[in-house]
């Protein structure tokens, strides 16, 4: 069995079966990379989701929704004669090619670590005017300042310890009781933003994914509070009708079990 050719096999029929849609399906034809976009994320988020629930059979599924998309925007691509499939795989494998010396050149390393410094020190080689010019602004503000922090951390900016990062977090929350007390709403704004940025650097430092544990708060949240409102029913009454004290005795009830 030759895996490689029947991989490459099956990518050659889905890139047809991409240019026959093109041709003959109304809907596939009238599509543009700006129609796609928005679909796109969803795909995406479709494929997060399978991730987090280790729901093998769906990645596989969402994966495959994700590989059309690329092919459908390099499709309109070479429609638009901008550039073609091959020019897409091509340069990808140049830039693994370049961006991994020490696996195609005679460049050695330690570690994990040391490989992303040189990633970082190649890029700005190549043109990229700052180490935090390649963080898409379109991120989600989450995501975003964790690559920031990534970013940074590979020039060299980073503290030593988790226990400076929570130190930091301290000082942080200080200043945003200060800007609460003041009553400057913009003040306590900015404030608040720093202590989540500070927050998401202490999670980088435990090895925590921040936006998967918040994630998992959010589930455990919606169970609690779903199991909460049948609690209330089994009473015949609605969450309304109860004052806090009712509602917390019932979430601590089933605090205890889930």
């Amino acid at each position: 069995m030759n895996i490689q050719k029947e991989t490459g096999d099956s990518f050659v029929k889905l890139m047809q079966i991409m240019l026959e849609l093109r041709e003959q399906c109304p809907w596939d034809r009238k599509q543009t990379i700006h129609t796609l976009r928005s679909m796109t994320i969803e795909e995406l988020y479709e494929l997060v989701d399978a991730i987090d629930t280790n729901n093998w059979q769906g990645i596989k599924e969402e994966l495959g929704d994700v590989l059309l998309h690329l092919v459908f925007y390099a499709t309109i691509a070479t429609e638009q004669q901008q550039f073609t499939m091959r020019d897409v795989i091509e340069s990808i494998c140049a830039k693994l090619i370049h961006r991994h010396p020490h696996i195609y050149g005679n460049v050695a390393v330690k570690d994990e670590e040391e490989v992303k410094r040189n990633w970082e020190k190649i890029k700005i080689k190549e043109g990229k005017k700052s180490a935090l010019s390649g963080v898409p602004t379109s991120l989600p503000a989450i995501t975003k300042a964790v690559r920031i922090q990534e970013k940074a951390k590979q020039t060299g900016f980073e503290w030593n310890n988790k226990e400076e990062v929570y130190a930091k977090i301290k000082e942080e929350l200080e200043e945003l009781q200060e800007a609460v007390q003041s009553g400057n709403q913009q003040h306590t704004e900015e404030e608040f933003g720093d202590v989540m940025f500070s927050m998401l650097n202490y999670a980088r430092f435990l090895k925590i994914d921040a936006d998967a544990a918040l994630e998992k708060t959010n589930k455990k949240f919606i169970a609690r509070f779903t199991a909460m409102e049948q609690k209330a029913a089994e009473q015949n009454k609605q969450l309304t009708d109860m004052d806090l004290a009712e509602m917390d005795a019932i979430w601590n009830e089933i605090k205890k079990h889930a």
